[in-house]
């Protein structure tokens, strides 16, 4: 298979700012905030009250009842995702070719709530007394391996569990196994579910706006930023061989054209994210004045922001100037694992359309962030290419080319 034969061909979106992929990019072009006060858990003792929680989901709506009631709000938000994408993309998973479809999910903090109220009846009240029927949360794997059981999937699974990457990793994961034809489809996506404990370690870090009494506010490249807004979220992407898809009449949505990845131990300096960008970029043989847009990982934190906009100036020199750059997270917040696969999920909006989001919040001017950023409202222009980054805090970078179908205009 050539490089470029991967393509998009469904997605299944839940997010805060909306669920399916039209009121995804729907909110995400009308700038809808997915923040709103916390009800999953009692955040009395916090400052921050906040964070993009996903109202009014309910499973049975996408799954029925059948098995629905032992699984954890991850595994329902990403077998929900699942199951919007399979139908976006009109596929269905034959008993006979089962084993040519796989799975590939990022999943970080996805069973930390699971494994927290499991132990806690173990240790308060012995081993004896632990419900059996909730230990399969417990697992990283349960995601993934739940999306496998629900829709009789029998290829290869794997949960990629590094953060604030997984998303984009597990697209990468998935596009090699279609290049290496080790599989026909795969189903790529990333999940994160709000929980207490992962919104405590945020917390007790100092990570999240507003955690030492400010106000919180997330607004990317913006000089006033001070901490991400916790999010989560769940989605899908259905990624299979190019003459696959065109030979089953499927509507292919956008085509995998580069990534790449690189590991950095000095952290926040910036070279990993420039390595992967610069492989990214020669997987997919795409020049600097090729790329229409650059969707940011970047989340309101000071260092990581200044840091991407640098990168992006060293990659693109002059041409940086003309790019735009926009971060969904001023809207979606800082999902984690599912951040890259919203990210994806937006670029593919942005291909399609030609309406780029914009960054939200936006007021004060920071020096040192000082790109054609794409602020409070959206704008329309011709995509051809798209950067997607992402760039993890301890270490991990990652990046991704999406580019437009060839069979469109």
């Amino acid at each position: 298979m050539t490089r470029n034969n991967v393509v998009i061909t469904g997605l299944g979106v839940i997010s805060p700012v909306g669920t399916g992929r039209e009121d995804f990019w729907a909110g995400l072009r009308e700038g809808r905030s997915g923040f709103r006060e916390i009800t999953l858990f009692d955040t009395s003792p916090f400052v921050v009250k906040a964070a993009g929680e996903i109202s009014g989901f309910d499973p049975l709506v996408y799954l029925g009842k059948k098995g629905v009631r032992e699984l954890d709000r991850s595994t329902r938000l990403i077998c929900s995702a699942a199951r919007l994408a399979l139908d976006d993309a009109r596929l269905l998973i034959p008993d006979d070719n089962s084993d040519a479809v796989g799975i590939s999910i990022g999943a970080t903090f996805g069973s930390l709530h699971s494994i927290s109220q499991f132990d806690r009846v173990g240790l308060t009240e012995g081993p004896r007394c632990v419900n059996p029927s909730h230990f399969p949360n417990t697992v990283i794997n349960s995601p993934a391996s739940q999306v496998s059981i629900r829709f009789g999937i029998k290829g290869f699974n794997t949960t990629i569990s590094n953060g604030f990457c997984a998303g984009l990793d597990s697209l990468m994961y998935a596009s090699d196994f279609l290049r290496l034809k080790r599989a026909d489809t795969v189903l790529a996506g990333g999940v994160e579910e709000l929980c207490e404990e992962t919104f405590r370690g945020f917390y007790l870090l100092g990570c999240l706006s507003g955690s030492d009494g400010s106000e919180p506010i997330c607004c990317p490249f913006d000089a006033r930023r001070n901490g991400v807004t916790l999010s989560e979220g769940a989605c899908m992407l259905v990624l299979e061989d190019m003459q696959a898809a065109q030979n089953r009449g499927a509507d292919i949505l956008a085509v995998v054209l580069g990534y790449g990845s690189s590991f950095d131990r000095s952290g926040g300096e910036g070279e990993g994210l420039l390595r992967a960008v610069t492989a990214a970029m020669a997987d997919a043989g795409c020049a600097i004045d090729e790329i229409d847009y650059i969707s940011s990982c970047a989340n309101s934190s000071r260092d990581l922001d200044r840091t991407e906009t640098r990168v992006i100036r060293q990659v693109f020199g002059e041409e940086s100037r003309k790019i735009p750059v926009s971060s969904i997270k001023s809207m979606v917040g800082e999902s984690f694992s599912a951040s890259g696969s919203l990210s994806l999920a937006s670029a593919v909006g942005v291909i399609r359309d030609g309406i780029i989001p914009p960054t939200v919040n936006y007021q004060v001017r920071d020096p040192e962030c000082a790109l054609d950023y794409v602020v409070n409202e959206p704008r329309k222009k011709h995509i051809r290419k798209v950067l997607i980054t992402a760039s993890d805090p301890y270490g991990q970078n990652s990046s991704v080319i999406l580019g437009r179908y060839a069979g469109e205009r």
